[in-house]
């Protein structure tokens, strides 16, 4: 929950936990937000004692899975400790673990509290990578940019600088929807790209990566970086320059000053931009836009079908968690999302069943907006507990779970090779009435027309949260996830 309220709120997360238990249950969270830099500080109680129950080797664990582990020695350096971890978190953007010890909690404190100022980032821009830059821009004939997570906030930069290069716009999936609106949108690129952003992005003659690290999911394993193209990484952390597909060119800095530093170099040129290509993204940009074969039947609901009809019933300010698994590229693929604040997207880890957790932040990071929750069954029975918490809270939120009966994502993979599945498929649950249990309103949707029990929850005061048990069609694994098992 704090992960996703960093996200989503632009502020620091901060969650507090008990000593021992506490830490470990929170540690594939913990895990998940430092593998995405989310900043984020975890409070922890810290037993000292050997012979404690609770005692465990709590900054090993954080080590182990890329948190900062930071320690309050005494009640004298309380304050300061506090104000290094704040600033690692922020300017450094990771997650930190400041372990409490409970016999400092306990110990008096005498004097007075001066809290440090920080330096802050440096201004200052490479300037001759910046040329570099600009040189490339300035002969590329169809350059791409591509923004990830630290692009976040500089749609306008980034907009303004691309409209002079005329590059083409698309984004990782942690940032989809920052460029919604514009006639130049790809949407995500990767995994959920449409035909038509792969077959543009492959296109390119330059790519310029704006804080994204360009990984196997955002590249389908490089395949989208034709052989000869030029790789260009803005980012704050020059590691990302090696990481992935290599860069030709690293310029270290803000996304958003250094994409202002190049609109002023920039001459105006058309690049990939011309009238054919906006008429393709205008009747092939979307997901919807492309033709399927609706396999709706039997009990069971295609998930395009169902993702499209969501998305047709739902408000247009919505803010949408995803959990991990076979599902998942549906509603990343088909519920659109009206901006970068729209779209929750907790992957850098994989593990399932953080999803519910998820939305609940990113419902109190952006109470304007409607939450929704995609969920896998699996991922839903290991989070069920959350209900309540959603519930208890008054959370307006619409609870999705894509149920195939089974993981889904084991199924397809493993099934293939005469593997036995018993134990990754699941005897039918009643998942609505498990919801109601909990408070919940809730729908069971096994075909198209199932859909006006969504719409008259819509319609309704919206006084309780929904649940949608989609039973869906389970014939074949998501096309997405078979391109991305090429890398296991």
């Amino acid at each position: 929950m704090a992960d996703a309220y960093a996200r989503m709120s632009g502020r620091v997360g901060v969650v507090s936990v008990h000593q021992g238990p506490g830490l470990t249950n929170a540690l594939t969270g913990l895990t998940e937000a430092a593998k995405s830099r989310t900043p984020l500080i975890v409070l922890a109680g810290e037993a000292t004692e050997v012979r404690s129950n609770f005692h465990i080797d709590q900054a090993a664990l954080a080590t182990a899975v890329g948190a900062v582990a930071m320690r309050v020695g005494s009640p004298e350096e309380a304050v300061s400790r506090a104000a290094e971890a704040y600033r690692v978190a922020v300017e450094e953007r990771r997650t930190v673990l400041l372990n409490l010890p409970l016999d400092v909690q306990a110990a008096p404190f005498e004097g007075s509290i001066d809290v440090p100022t920080t330096a802050g980032v440096s201004d200052a821009l490479p300037a001759s990578e910046v040329g570099e830059l600009a040189r490339l821009l300035g002969a590329a004939e169809r350059p791409v940019f591509i923004a990830g997570r630290g692009a976040r906030h500089a749609r306008r930069e980034l907009e303004e600088l691309a409209g002079r290069a005329g590059a083409l716009l698309a984004t990782s999936a942690v940032a989809k929807g920052l460029f919604r609106g514009s006639p130049w949108d790809l949407d995500v690129s990767g995994g959920f790209a449409t035909p038509l952003a792969a077959e543009l992005i492959r296109g390119a003659d330059l790519v310029v990566a704006w804080g994204c690290a360009l990984n196997m999911w955002t590249t389908r394993h490089g395949t989208l970086v034709q052989p000869g193209a030029k790789v260009v990484k803005v980012d704050l952390d020059p590691a990302a320059f090696t990481a992935h597909v290599p860069a030709d060119l690293g310029v270290a800095g803000d996304v958003a000053r250094v994409a202002e530093a190049l609109a002023a170099r920039v001459a105006p040129r058309p690049g990939y931009r011309s009238p054919e290509v906006a008429a393709r993204v205008r009747a092939e940009g979307r997901w919807r836009d492309v033709p399927y074969e609706d396999e709706s039947g039997g009990g069971r609901i295609d998930p395009r079908t169902l993702s499209i009809g969501l998305d047709d019933l739902l408000p247009r300010e919505r803010i949408v968690a995803i959990d991990s698994g076979n599902f998942m590229g549906y509603p990343s693929m088909f519920v659109d999302v009206p901006d970068e604040g729209g779209f929750c997207f907790t992957q850098a880890f994989q593990s399932i069943g953080l999803g519910l957790a998820t939305a609940i932040g990113a419902a109190i990071a952006r109470p304007d907006r409607l939450p929704v929750a995609a969920l896998g069954d699996g991922g839903a029975l290991m989070g069920i507990a959350e209900l309540e918490t959603v519930v208890r809270l008054g959370l307006p939120m619409v609870i999705v779970v894509y149920d195939d009966e089974a993981y889904g994502a084991e199924v397809h993979h493993f099934g293939p090779h005469g593997h036995p599945l018993g134990t990754v498929t699941f005897p039918p649950a009643d998942l609505a009435a498990i919801a109601r249990g909990h408070g919940c309103a809730a729908v069971t949707v096994g075909g198209p027309g199932d859909l006006a029990g969504v719409a008259e929850w819509v319609d309704g005061p919206r006084d309780r949260p929904l649940l949608v048990h989609a039973k869906v069609t389970a014939e074949h694994g998501s096309w997405w996830l078979e391109e991305a098992f090429k890398g296991h």
